[in-house]
């Protein structure tokens, strides 16, 4: 397939137009449409195009803001099924154009919740049988939608299944998909988990002959050679009993996090914060002129050292009488005595009232103790933030938080936490030191500025040059950039550049394609997901044995649901359900039948295969320059994909 020349990119865009008469339509039937202009749009496009073949429409507000000109170039340049329509919003004459009413799928990628949510009840009027997949932050708020959106098609499918039911609107945030694999990078995926049917999965990295206190579901990467990257997925057949490897631990029960109570102890009352260095020497200084005019006093007067002691006290503070019968030496010594209390009280009043703003600030922001190592420096308390401080909290792996913004989403969540916050910039001295990130385990850099987080990683590693770094960055090319200089600059310590779209993009594109995602794991460079899969009609499950189903590097059955189809959890992703109904470790001969659900570990080209492809030996990893043809049906040929720039592992 040839590659069209830079002066047809005209002709992938399709402008705006009027009316069309009814029933008239641009493009193909069963179509996907994508809204947005973003890095997630962008990577979406490309997932969808690239990796599972389908036709692609994106609505983008511009050309030249944002990825608008990235996202034409999959389909000008590179010669992906990828369609631009420029519209200015987001309305029926915009979602006409892109002709909703035939698509199979739309995803609304935007930053705006509001905006989202507006256009799935546009567009669900539009098309009632449409699947939507919204990004949404406040996910009570998108769960309460989704429930509305859902009605529609029940109205059209009142005996639409609860599995059905569920697909046919998604809602996703981008932070809550991502957070796994960002903890996963900071903690070495040693302490990776997933809450999946109420039960607690553990990605980790177990040593050779080390005890492991959970029950291995399935070996999820084994080394291949030196210098080589990891297996995905490998044949258990092939694997000896020791060696590295990633596994999937089954830990048990998850617990609903403790609510943390704040006990009036000393631990939870930082006296020390009251008295601040400055006030104890301004204290000391007080006594010390005390205890020298009452010795004046005393050698003077010749009274007892406690009278003149009470009478000192008396002059500082401006409240004795007059010493009239004291004499000369006596009367200038109650005057310097009362000019020193005068000089000294302004001073002693605004200490202690800076110790007792120091003191309200501290009790409700812990600070970080002095002893502290071995912990997690998390800078930025945003949205992602937020999500993996929770992520890191369920762990129980100790965190120290650093936000410039006392205001910020994930500070309030911290305080709840009990965890400690350093108010304060990142980049400007000091604000690490007192984060302890000399002696932490890991940064994790997840401001919404690249340049932020980049300035923060250079700076903790000048504390620790072997300090593990994980960085968020947003712009693609950049990460790829930044990955390599860090790398080469710190060869014996670890860096990890993440982009939130390129992590979130496999969960929405799964969802756009109608299947369940239940996790996403980052292992290397790859990411592995989690879905929950209908055997009914799917030629690589159905009639199969549990071992047969298995496919070396693209995916492997890890649960069988016992549920009955129609009682079935419409959410296995709920991570305190009550009544559990998966069966992990199923017996290897179970024999897979229409109406059986599973839960399998797959690639993203795995996933793909387990709807469109043919039956047969799993995909080959993507190579360094390119995903690779995941092999269509015969009679059907496609040139190998071009694979735009992505972030560094």
């Amino acid at each position: 397939m040839s590659t069209p020349p830079e002066t047809a990119h005209h002709d992938r865009t399709v402008p705006l137009p009027g009316p069309r008469p009814p029933g008239a339509s641009p493009h193909r039937a069963g179509h996907m449409v994508i809204c947005g202009a973003d890095a997630l749009a962008h990577r979406l496009a490309f997932e969808l195009a690239g990796r599972y073949g389908q036709q692609i429409v994106v609505l983008t507000p511009s050309l030249r803001d944002g990825h608008g000109s990235q996202i034409a170039a999959l389909g000008t340049r590179h010669g992906l099924p990828v369609t631009v329509v420029e519209a200015p919003g987001l309305d029926e004459d915009a979602l006409t154009a892109a002709d909703v009413q035939h698509a199979a799928a739309l995803a609304l990628t935007s930053g705006d919740d509001q905006a989202n949510l507006h256009a799935a009840l546009r567009a669900r009027r539009l098309n009632p049988d449409l699947r939507l997949v919204v990004r949404v932050f406040n996910r009570r708020l998108g769960q309460r939608v989704e429930q509305l959106l859902d009605q529609a098609v029940l109205a059209r499918h009142p005996g639409l299944s609860a599995a059905a039911l569920e697909a046919s609107t998604t809602v996703l945030s981008t932070s809550t998909t991502a957070t796994p694999s960002l903890v996963a990078a900071a903690l070495g995926g040693r302490s990776h988990a997933l809450h999946i049917d109420g039960q607690l999965l553990r990605v980790a990295e177990p040593e050779a002959g080390a005890h492991s206190d959970g029950t291995e579901l399935a070996v999820l990467a084994a080394p291949a050679g030196p210098g080589s990257d990891p297996v995905l997925l490998p044949d258990p057949d092939t694997l000896g009993p020791d060696g590295d490897r990633t596994v999937l631990e089954l830990l048990g029960r998850a617990a609903p996090p403790p609510r943390t109570r704040r006990r009036l102890g000393r631990s939870a009352l930082p006296l020390g914060e009251l008295f601040t260095r400055r006030l104890r020497w301004a204290l000391a200084g007080l006594t010390a002129l005390v205890l020298t005019f009452t010795a004046l006093g005393w050698r003077i007067s010749g009274q007892p050292p406690q009278h003149v002691a009470w009478l000192t006290v008396l002059d500082v503070l401006g409240i004795a009488d007059p010493a009239e019968d004291a004499g000369p030496t006596g009367k200038t010594l109650q005057i310097l005595a009362a000019i020193g209390g005068m000089l000294l009280m302004p001073f002693l009043i605004a200490l202690a009232l800076d110790a007792l703003g120091t003191f309200r600030t501290a009790t409700t922001l812990r600070r970080p103790p002095r002893n502290l190592s071995g912990h997690v420096v998390l800078v930025g308390l945003g949205r992602v933030g937020s999500r993996v401080l929770d992520r890191l909290r369920e762990l129980d792996v100790p965190v120290v938080c650093v936000d410039r913004d006392p205001t910020a989403a994930g500070v309030a969540r911290a305080r709840t936490h009990g965890v400690p916050v350093v108010i304060g910039d990142a980049t400007q001295d000091g604000v690490l030191d007192t984060a302890k990130a000399g002696r932490a385990r890991a940064l994790l850099a997840l401001t919404s500025d690249d340049g932020t987080n980049l300035e923060a990683a250079l700076a903790a590693r000048e504390l620790a040059p072997r300090l593990r770094v994980v960085l968020r960055l947003f712009d693609d090319d950049f990460a790829g950039d930044i990955y390599r200089a860090l790398r080469d600059s710190y060869p014996h310590a670890e860096t990890r550049s993440r982009s939130v779209s390129f992590l979130a993009a496999p969960a929405f594109a799964s969802a756009m394609m109608g299947r369940q995602v239940l996790g996403a794991i980052a292992v290397g460079r790859e990411v592995l997901l989690v879905a929950a899969l209908d055997v009914t009609g799917n030629p690589h499950l159905a009639g199969r044995t549990v071992a047969r189903a298995h496919r070396p590097g693209a995916w492997r059955v890890l649960a069988l649901d016992l549920a009955d189809p129609d009682r079935r959890s419409p959410d296995l992703a709920d991570p305190y359900t009550t009544a559990p109904e998966l069966r992990w470790n199923p017996d290897p001969d179970r024999l897979l039948a229409d109406g059986d659900r599973v839960v399998v570990a797959t690639t993203r080209e795995g996933l793909g295969h387990l709807a469109t492809g043919p039956v047969g030996p799993g995909p080959a990893r993507a190579p360094e320059d390119g995903p690779a043809d995941p092999g269509p049906s015969a009679g059907t040929r496609r040139s190998p994909l071009p694979r735009p720039a992505g972030p560094a592992s």
